[in-house]
């Protein structure tokens, strides 16, 4: 083989195995930080959070006070499993989703904020896409429960 061809795999195996788990965990960080500090300051000030699922944001498909309890809910608990890398595709997929109804129910967000949301959209999708990386623990009980099985003894069920 080419030991230019070579050299090139090499460094596109180490960008694999070093920086892609690095960029994954910055990727969950980053987006996790935003919704987290969003459902902060939602109870840290309920009567405006009322007032603007009420007023403001036109959530569809729920009443307005159930989308300000589980918009809430949501962006205080998704945030957690994403940080942990806990069901890491699924929690991303879920704030993916919140973050398109929040584009959806906010017209204001078309002027001010929409690149902000579509930065947080590409971080999510990356993690929707490639996982949560091998720094999560999605991979640490995948790595465990795999090795666990492996070293289980064969063991004959009755039917045989």
């Amino acid at each position: 083989m080419n030991p230019l061809i070579a050299r090139y795999q090499q460094g596109s195996g180490w960008l694999q195995t070093v920086l892609a788990p690095l960029i994954l965990l910055l990727a969950r960080l980053w987006a996790a930080s935003v919704f987290f500090q969003s459902g902060l300051v939602k109870i840290s000030s309920w009567d405006s959070t009322l007032y603007l699922f009420e007023f403001e944001y036109q959530v569809p498909l729920l009443p307005w006070q159930w989308a300000a309890y589980l918009g809430t809910a949501a962006e205080l608990l998704l945030p957690l499993l994403l940080i942990a890398g806990l069901l890491g595709r699924l929690t991303a997929l879920a704030l993916f989703g919140f973050n398109i109804i929040a584009v959806i129910s906010y017209p204001l967000l078309w002027e001010r904020g929409f690149y902000d949301h579509q930065l947080w959209g590409a971080l999510l999708l990356m993690v929707v896409v490639w996982g949560p990386g091998k720094w999560s623990l999605d991979h640490w009980l995948s790595q465990r429960w795999h090795g666990a099985a492996q070293s289980a003894p064969n063991v004959r069920s009755n039917a045989e």
